[in-house]
């Protein structure tokens, strides 16, 4: 039987954010049939770009990161990239979260060896976080939110293990602003992208869905909306290139 919201509110196009099970059945199985090739498209697909958006979140977390004892949680983790940013600044744990086997199983091959301050992976539905409320310093997710089978619902979790005065930061596709790059951007990313993605992988569906999802995602006004909607506070964002990409920060209120 599939888990219903009591509202039917936004999550990913692969199904209905009403009908939580079968939208996650669907983003998982989409997501193992791309884990192969995951990483290389990532990085051929946006010039190694997503890379630097990833370290550049983690540094806007630096300060949370580095007291000691902090513990950070990155879900829809996928193949870990921001999880390993995390780890650079942390003092304290970084843990990682997917539902996806094979996309974690790919993570952890990346796991230096021997290493003092490993990532902890763990198959976990951002919907529902096995952690206790009130348990965690920072939260982030990368590329992974527009995924969900209900963004407010995933809101809800993340604010729920949040520490009060916990950080949350989410970095995600958003709306381009600058106008001259704009429609190219959306041409590449219409058109030439999906081609490509599907070329290397072998896989059709995947990368048309990845235009597909991020074109209806909100822009970044929208989501900041929703998240100060969700109960969380100083909720502002950054672009990356004009908004091809946007990194909102926001706070759990204290008390």
């Amino acid at each position: 039987m599939s888990r219903k919201t009591s509202q039917p509110l936004a999550g990913s196009p692969l199904g209905s954010p009403t009908e939580i099970a079968s939208t996650a059945r669907s983003v998982r199985e989409m997501f193992e049939a791309v884990a192969p090739h995951y990483d290389f498209l990532n990085h051929l697909l946006s010039a190694g770009l997503d890379l630097s958006w990833r370290r550049s979140t983690a540094d806007a977390l630096r300060e949370s990161l580095a007291k000691p004892r902090s513990v950070a949680l990155d879900v829809c983790c996928g193949t870990g990239d921001l999880a390993f940013a995390l780890r650079r600044f942390s003092r304290g744990r970084v843990l990682a979260a997917d539902f996806c086997q094979p996309m974690l199983q790919r993570a952890r091959l990346k796991l230096p060896h021997p290493s003092s301050h490993p990532v902890s992976f763990l198959g976990a539905d951002t919907l529902l976080l096995p952690f206790a409320d009130n348990s965690i310093d920072v939260v982030t997710s990368a590329f992974g939110f527009r995924n969900l089978a209900n963004y407010s619902e995933g809101l809800r979790e993340m604010r729920r293990v949040l520490k009060p005065g916990g950080i949350l930061a989410i970095l995600e596709f958003s709306h381009v602003r600058w106008p001259l790059f704009g429609p190219l951007f959306r041409l590449y990313f219409a058109r030439v992208l999906p081609w490509i993605g599907t070329w290397i992988s072998g896989v059709s569906g995947p990368y048309q869905y990845l235009h597909d999802s991020a074109s209806r995602f909100p822009d970044q006004i929208a989501l900041e909306k929703i998240v100060q909607e969700a109960g969380f506070t100083k909720v502002r964002y950054r672009n990356f290139m004009g908004g091809v990409a946007a990194l909102h920060l926001a706070e759990k209120t204290a008390g």
